[in-house]
């Protein structure tokens, strides 16, 4: 697909000998904005981590196109709120994959720090401790660090829990400026009203893809039953599957919302 910003091939993640995601096969678009949806356990950051390049496969490809950078935003629960840095500290952070740790900090860098702290509406607040800030903020100074780090992939895990409905409105408007200038973004969401109104595309995931294309034909109550159906069925013990041929029952996605039905796989079957 010569529009791909990242091509997924059979691809299996997981940790140790338990996979999270089985045999994903399908493409992000360059320039899309993609919601990936699911139950807790579905696959959904375990997806986004292999995206960004901190899994690496069990089997089959996960495959970043030529030249695309990327940013990722974890979790926030993932974030030391006691590590002993400012805002403008954090931010700066996104400077590192272009001049690496220990490299110096322009003068043009410092006023790019400047301009996205403005951008996420953090004015003034350069100087406090990030365990001073509220969920909110943290969130805002961590978007702060994604704009410094001008990726064409942005990679979004849950980046609405926890934060004010204020707050989440101008993250959205943040997410949409970024679509419109043509990056490719990919958001963990669990709001499917949101991913209605905001997100073209969707990818409905049970540890393997549900249904895959734009939103509308992908958040069917058909589709999210046979989530639930999947996520329900599958055991958190259950190890690392190999396909089963050609009716193995993978979806594959072709971005117009066709999707092929298989069914869930319990411990000790081929999946």
């Amino acid at each position: 697909m010569t529009d791909a910003c990242v091509t997924f091939s059979d691809l299996t993640l997981g940790y140790g000998s338990h996979a999270a995601v089985h045999h994903l096969t399908g493409a992000l678009r360059q320039g899309s904005l993609t919601a990936i949806v699911g139950a807790n356990g579905s696959g959904k950051s375990t997806l986004l981590k292999g995206i960004a390049g901190m899994l690496a496969p069990m089997s089959g490809r996960c495959q970043v196109g030529r030249g695309v950078s990327a940013a990722y935003l974890a979790q926030r629960a993932e974030v030391d709120m006691h590590f002993p840095a400012q805002v403008r500290d954090l931010v700066a952070m996104g400077l590192w994959p272009r001049r690496g740790l220990f490299g110096r900090t322009s003068a043009d860098d410092r006023v790019r720090v400047a301009k996205a702290i403005a951008a996420v509406g953090l004015d003034g607040f350069e100087d406090r401790d990030l365990d001073t800030l509220s969920g909110g903020q943290l969130q805002r100074a961590l978007f702060a660090r994604v704009i410094v780090q001008d990726a064409d992939l942005i990679l979004l895990d849950e980046p609405f829990n926890a934060v004010d409905v204020r707050t989440i409105g101008d993250l959205i408007g943040l997410i949409r400026g970024w679509h419109a200038e043509g990056r490719t973004v990919a958001v963990v969401a669990h709001d499917l009203d949101m991913v209605r109104a905001v997100f073209p595309e969707a990818l409905l995931l049970a540890r393997r893809p549900v249904a895959w294309g734009p939103t509308a034909s992908v958040l069917t109550e058909d589709n999210l039953r046979e989530a639930r159906h999947f996520s329900e069925a599958w055991r958190d013990d259950a190890p690392w599957c190999e396909p089963a041929g050609d009716s193995h029952g993978h979806h594959d996605h072709d971005h117009d919302g066709h999707h092929h039905h298989g069914q869930p796989h319990k411990h000790g079957e081929a999946a």
